[in-house]
């Protein structure tokens, strides 16, 4: 008895269709009408099916994505408009007098 190979469905999108998906996403969301620049799975899903007509699950995009080479990645949680310049020159001028 010969292996199948493995199982699970074949995927959706051509390799074509990935390269340009992949495009896409270097982009950002905002160049593709979000407000912010988060990528999240429902928004892969929604610019999928936008623009080559397929629709994929959460679940679906996810295994997509892992197999095209990206990796979930959570977003340090920082204010728009934090000023490193200023808090390098607190850390340097100010913190040694608070600290005695």
């Amino acid at each position: 008895m010969a292996s199948a190979g493995p199982g699970g469905a074949d995927c959706k999108l051509g390799v074509d269709q990935q390269q340009r998906l992949a495009g896409m996403l270097d982009t950002g969301p905002v160049g593709h009408g979000w407000d912010d620049a988060r990528w999240t799975l429902a928004r892969v899903a929604e610019l999928i099916e936008r623009w080559f007509e397929v629709c994929y699950t959460l679940r679906g995009v996810s295994y997509l994505l892992h197999r095209m080479g990206y990796s979930l990645q959570v977003p340090a949680r920082r204010a728009v408009e934090r000023d490193e310049q200023a808090i390098q020159t607190w850390h340097h001028q100010r913190w040694p007098a608070v600290k005695g």
